[in-house]
């Protein structure tokens, strides 16, 4: 995808680029480029799949939710900046986590915010059940592009998503997933409120979008440690 289509594409997103947002793409994908030639950081390797495959898919989110009224914005496993760091570009109103717990991937995103010289955003190298406790039903909305399956996802993530706000998993083909994750929504106080599948632009994929609506607040006191979530996944009773 050259940059021409990229603006062609993410107009259909309903999000008009501006020039500011396209030099700070170009500033990203370069030093993304330069720094995975030493460093890996992802399997995509040239500049037109990385507006399309990374850029663009990071910004679909948008099919959901306007983000021009969200205050907050949690990325699990940010890897590289995905989807967190591009939403960033595109929505400068978010106060932006950027979590994982890679400390070469880390390393990576505070350089690339002090490129970018963006404010309100916040790179965390730590795993996310260890910062449960400072987030915990705070976050508008959690996202995780490509992490762990659904149902030890959801028991990660949905504890810090604000009660009536919203989690997003950014998935390829989860149907399976999808369907042992029914327990673990309901325990958990959520409940699915929609699934979007889409194939990206010329055709590089299918995706799909899970969001999971909050309805009940999370308690601290009640959450599993990360052994047992890992050895036991909420796909049945298991507590």
């Amino acid at each position: 995808m050259n940059i021409e289509k990229f603006i062609i594409e993410t107009k259909k997103l309903g999000i008009d680029v501006t020039r500011e947002q396209l030099e700070k793409l170009e500033i990203y994908c370069t030093f993304l480029l330069e720094y995975n030639s030493h460093t890996n950081l992802t399997a995509i390797k040239n500049r037109e799949e990385i507006y399309l495959k990374h850029f663009y898919d990071s910004l679909t989110l948008v099919k959901f939710i306007d983000l021009n009224k969200e205050s907050t914005l949690l990325d699990i496993g940010s890897g590289a900046g995905f989807p967190g760091m591009v939403i960033k570009i595109f929505f400068p109103n978010l106060q932006v986590y950027l979590v994982d717990s890679n400390n070469k991937k880390t390393k990576f995103l505070l350089e690339l915010k002090d490129k970018l010289n963006v404010d309100k955003l916040e790179v965390i190298n730590d795993r996310i059940e260890n910062i449960t406790s400072r987030f915990i039903n705070n976050i508008d909305m959690v996202t995780a592009r490509a992490v762990t399956n659904l149902p030890v996802l959801l028991e990660l993530a949905l504890p810090i998503v604000k009660e009536n706000k919203y989690f997003i998993a950014m998935k390829g083909n989860a149907l399976e997933e999808l369907e042992n994750s029914n327990y673990a929504i309901n325990y958990l106080g959520g409940k699915l409120k929609e699934v979007k599948e889409f194939d990206l632009p010329h055709n590089a994929g299918k995706r799909m979008l899970i969001c999971i609506q909050k309805i009940q607040k999370s308690d601290l006191n009640k959450l599993r440690p990360y052994e047992k979530i890992i050895k036991k996944p909420l796909q049945k009773k298991v507590i």
